[in-house]
């Protein structure tokens, strides 16, 4: 079984690119927190290339961007090519079946400051409509 899930953020702005035949490929780098620091108490990252096809990679594209977090569910896909110098380099990227947005999109670069939601307190009453049971559809 060939399975990866990855959540972490964008090192770097998406890059979209289409084939030779018209497919879209976009190509991003994640940067995944480790669990436990380095000696020092610091924290550290693993970067991983993630590859997105077709309109998934097309949405990636159009909503994700330096920074943002995201959810990657795919496999592990090695490959190797010869270098211009002659030499053998190999890759190893994660080929994403599904990519989850987490939070939302920053607009005109500046964070997004809504508001949370206020929660009543503890002296206010919520006043609710009562529903006919004959209504419900279970």
């Amino acid at each position: 079984m060939n399975k990866v899930m990855l959540i972490g953020n964008l090192t770097r702005d998406p890059e979209l690119t289409t084939t030779n035949s018209g497919v879209s490929v976009c190509r991003f780098s994640l940067a995944v927190q480790r669990r436990f620091g380095n000696s020092d108490n610091g924290p550290q990252a693993d970067f991983f290339n993630i590859v997105v096809w077709r309109g998934l990679g097309e949405n990636c594209h159009k909503f994700l961007k330096k920074g943002s977090k995201c959810c990657v569910m795919g496999r592990l896909q090695n490959s190797s090519y010869e270098a211009s110098d002659g030499t053998k380099r190999y890759t190893t990227d994660i080929i994403a079946d599904d990519v989850e947005f987490l939070g939302s999109r920053p607009t005109d670069g500046a964070e997004n400051t809504a508001p949370a939601p206020s929660k009543p307190s503890s002296k206010e009453t919520v006043e609710l409509e009562p529903i006919d049971d004959d209504s419900l559809p279970f």
